[in-house]
């Protein structure tokens, strides 16, 4: 295996074990620490991509799928005091919105990449992104999916309240997802900067 490759799948798996531990962590009331970490598997997705094709990227996004559905599986036999720390909604929701998210990410980037360099991961990650988020907290906490885990309560996440504390009112999960979507939109702009940097570095690494 490449080399390159492999370090890609190891970051990549790095940041889905992180990011399903920082998860169960709140920041404020509208965020948890996860947010933060996630949104770099778009980062080493475009890297991958870039650098060694799309065919190699979708190996290391299903590498951080497996380690997901790993890392969730474990957490649903682990009971806190609420119950299982990952619910079959929350595992469910979140395996479903890496591999769609991550794919689109790839193709999208693929037929992109001719462009100008920013572009690509630019374009590829704003719609991965709001993919993710749509599709995580829609699964997760929507009481239209309920028959997916009869016997998981989310009434808490449906409660009515403002948007973000301000806005009109909405359900809670919504005011969530809009600010996981915020940090994810605002990090795709900040990790433009460290794509263009490791790809020059990287693509000299390997004259």
């Amino acid at each position: 295996m490449n080399r390159g490759i492999f370090f890609g799948i190891i970051a990549m798996a790095t940041i889905v074990v992180a990011s399903n531990i920082l998860v169960q962590f709140l920041m404020g009331n509208w965020l948890t620490w996860g947010a933060f970490t996630y949104p770099f598997a778009f980062l080493i997705t475009d890297l991958m991509n870039r650098l060694y094709g799309a065919q190699q990227a979708r190996k290391v996004v299903f590498t951080g799928f497996l380690v997901g559905i790993l890392c969730s599986f474990i957490g649903t036999q682990i009971m806190g005091e609420f119950g299982p720390y990952v619910t079959l909604r929350i595992a469910i929701g979140s395996g479903t919105a890496f591999l769609v998210a991550q794919l689109v990410d790839v193709f999208i980037f693929n037929k992109m990449r001719e462009g100008k360099w920013w572009r690509a991961p630019l374009a590829s990650t704003l719609v991965g992104s709001s993919l993710d988020t749509a599709l995580f907290f829609t699964i997760a906490f929507s009481t239209t999916l309920t028959a997916l885990e009869p016997t998981n309560d989310v009434s808490w996440a449906n409660e009515v309240m403002p948007l973000l504390g301000q806005g009109p009112v909405v359900p809670l999960w919504v005011s969530l997802g809009f600010a996981d979507w915020f940090v994810k939109l605002c990090l795709a702009l900040i990790a433009l900067i460290p794509f263009r940097m490791l790809v020059i570095r990287l693509q000299k690494s390997t004259i």
